[in-house]
């Protein structure tokens, strides 16, 4: 899982700077045909590489969306994926106009390299550690994410604040996609594929109300409002993953009998 998922850490670590110098040189135009290439290569190395596995059967046992979301654990899992995303995208969209606040002028696309640079040594010691601490890795990257906050809330005029804080926050992310994913899919056992499915769904209801709520926050209160605005999100969701001590333990929805299906 953890390898699987390091490509996000990886794009958002080379992708800001790449897609920055090649506008600089070439022009922001040629940024958006250099994405469409490399996703037209994509699709062709996917035609050729990726084999086609066999669907599944019509009239096999499949959960219904109600009862995989009510299984223990599911729903702590997926409301600390949606405050976690949330807080991250309210920051990693709005990133520009804070640096812009603190001092930190022009250095948006060095910022951001140094976030996924350390993102990258998160994912490493994700993929060493998550099957014996899931339910720690997951506590630590919650309350470093609240750490790299309230460093960039006082971190006018500091670039190294500024810099720290960049890096906190890259170790809370690399790691987090894996150890959520893992946690939801322990919870879910052989229903995993519809857990997967719902995990997906608030991610990405994360990343567009990530841009929606900081746009908010930018709009009405300011930047200086940002970093506060993401412990509200990250302190209830720090406190769901303390308070429930089964969080990423196997439950309710775990039959060791069923194995669960590969694809």
């Amino acid at each position: 899982m953890t390898i699987a998922l390091a490509g996000t850490p990886v794009a958002l670590s080379i992708g800001i700077p790449a897609a920055t110098f090649v506008g600089l040189a070439l022009g922001w135009k040629s940024a958006f045909w250099l994405m469409s290439s490399i996703s037209v290569l994509l699709i062709l190395w996917v035609m050729w590489k990726v084999p086609d596995f066999a669907g599944e059967d019509k009239d096999g046992d499949k959960p219904s969306l109600l009862s995989v979301f009510t299984m223990p654990g599911v729903r702590p899992s997926l409301f600390v994926t949606l405050a976690f995303v949330l807080a991250h995208n309210i920051l990693y969209t709005y990133i520009a106009p804070l640096l812009q606040f603190l001092g930190t002028v022009g250095q948006t696309d060095r910022v951001l390299l140094v976030f996924g640079l350390v993102a990258l040594a998160s994912i490493f010691i994700t993929g060493a550690l998550i099957d014996k601490f899931l339910r720690p890795l997951i506590l630590v990257g919650l309350a470093l994410f609240m750490v790299a906050s309230v460093t960039l809330a006082f971190a006018t005029g500091s670039t190294l604040a500024v810099y720290a804080a960049a890096a906190i926050w890259g170790l809370a992310f690399g790691g987090f996609g894996p150890l959520i994913q893992t946690a939801t899919l322990r919870a879910a056992g052989s229903a995993a594929d519809v857990a997967t499915s719902m995990i997906v769904t608030h991610w990405n209801v994360g990343i567009a109300g990530g841009a929606v709520a900081g746009g908010l926050v930018l709009d009405h209160l300011g930047p200086a409002a940002l970093p506060w605005s993401l412990l509200l999100l990250l302190i209830p969701a720090l406190a769901m993953v303390a308070l429930i001590r089964t969080f990423g333990a196997h439950g309710a929805g775990f039959n060791p009998t069923k194995p669960v299906a590969a694809h």
